[in-house]
């Protein structure tokens, strides 16, 4: 598929032709068990390649800073109103470049600097722009961090309301990108309206499981919701950001002209296109199995004697505690990557390794779910992990398991089903 689409770059560029083939046989060939990641469709890809990576169009849809914006106006237009079908928003705006951007508009649009956030510690499941000190919202912003329960590993929502009692929070984020429990946006709703602050649900990484009703919605409880339009969502790379009407105008503010200048219009493009694919019972039917394929793999792997974060998973991840291994995250996904099987390295929480080293591995089951795997393959996939695990150092095995993951991914190819 990839050379049919690479005759121009071949070429113009023989080299990033070769590499792009290369990344072509390694996504076709190795397993990839990445949270976040997930495989869009051909329709979304020549989307994201087409004629409106040419245009600018500075401003929203009849209202543009620059001319001849009827086409792009259109294909923005159709991604907004299919996003308020999707999920029964009130406002959407397609124009963010990233997740992180997303977030950022939405402090900006009602918080002052200096105001405080609360929102999930990075080391017990959330992301970089929820607050984490390395990051812009962590700079700009008095963070109050809140965790999960030490015995559940858990969000205790009693612990979280009287914690917000104290913190006073302008604004509570709920949302993670590593916390395998479904998250409840009503209690959070509770908690915020309790202490007067807004409240911002981040779904990027569950947004298809709430598409398909396989997950809570936030929508009809948070002021504004964000999301990326890629993993679960399958879609191409970026962000989204819904609300309720009465902030609308500001949150389009603060995306352009506050942190943004032109739109990516072949983006937006492809974003309606995955959204449209969004709608069809297909798509639905793949986040039901996103859910079922990773319960599957974390009774299996708790059967073999893995520990895993809460002790299991209700959305598309689960987090392996490495610990009693005696073995680092790091070390961990060398040793899977070595074996054609690729995951991350992921803190746990109350961690005591740094980031970069890590006392677990984060798994997902979306590309693997896009690819139409079910829970017989995750059964092996489990036992493959297994066998990883118990001979990191042995390259004999780890080859074995490679030629076997091979296998299983010939059986299902990437572009057989989307």
């Amino acid at each position: 598929m990839v050379k049919k689409q690479m005759s121009y770059i071949s070429e113009i560029d023989p080299r990033i032709a070769e590499i792009l083939e290369k990344e072509a046989e390694r996504q076709d060939y190795k397993l990839n068990l990445i949270a976040s990641e997930n495989y869009t469709s051909r329709a979304v890809m020549e989307a994201q390649g087409s004629i409106m990576t040419n245009k600018y169009a500075e401003g929203y849809s009849g209202k543009r800073y620059y001319g001849g914006c009827d086409f792009v106006d259109i294909a923005e237009d159709l991604a907004i109103e299919r996003a308020k079908d999707l999920f029964g928003a009130e406002h959407v705006n397609v124009q963010p470049h990233s997740g992180s951007g997303a977030n950022m508009a939405v402090y900006f649009s009602v918080l002052n600097l200096g105001d405080t956030i609360m929102s999930m510690d990075l080391t017990h499941g959330g992301h970089l722009s929820h607050g984490s000190p390395v990051n812009f919202a962590g700079q700009l912003y008095n963070i109050a961090s809140y965790g999960v329960d030490k015995e559940t590993e858990a969000l205790d929502y009693d612990v979280l309301m009287d914690f917000a009692k104290k913190s006073k929070p302008r604004m509570i984020v709920a949302g993670a990108s590593a916390y395998p429990r479904e998250i409840d946006f009503k209690r959070f709703k509770e908690i915020a309206d309790e202490v007067g602050a807004y409240l911002l649900a981040d779904i990027a990484h569950i947004a298809g499981l709430v598409v398909a009703g396989v997950h809570q919605s936030p929508v009809p409880y948070a002021d504004f919701v964000t999301t990326t339009t890629h993993k679960t969502l399958r879609g191409p790379r970026g962000g989204m950001i819904m609300c309720k009407e009465e902030y609308a105008k500001g949150i389009n503010k603060a995306i352009f002209p506050g942190i943004q200048g032109g739109p990516l219009m072949h983006i937006i493009a492809a974003k309606a296109v995955a959204f449209k694919e969004a709608q069809g019972q297909k798509y639905k039917d793949d986040q039901v199995q996103t859910v079922k394929n990773a319960k599957a793999m974390a009774v299996r792997l708790i059967e073999l004697g893995f520990d895993l974060v809460s002790g299991g998973t209700d959305n598309h991840m689960m987090l392996l505690n490495l610990n009693k291994f005696d073995m680092t995250g790091k070390d961990a996904e060398t040793a899977f990557s070595n074996a054609g099987i690729i995951l991350n390295k992921n803190t746990i929480p109350f961690e005591t390794k740094s980031p970069f080293i890590t006392s677990g591995v984060r798994i997902g089951t979306p590309a693997v779910t896009t690819r139409g795997m079910k829970e017989t393959e995750m059964e092996e996939i489990v036992e493959m992990i297994d066998t990883v695990i118990n001979n990191v150092n042995d390259r004999h095995v780890l080859d074995t398991v490679n030629a076997d993951v091979q296998q299983l991914c010939s059986c299902f190819p990437v572009y057989k089903n989307i």
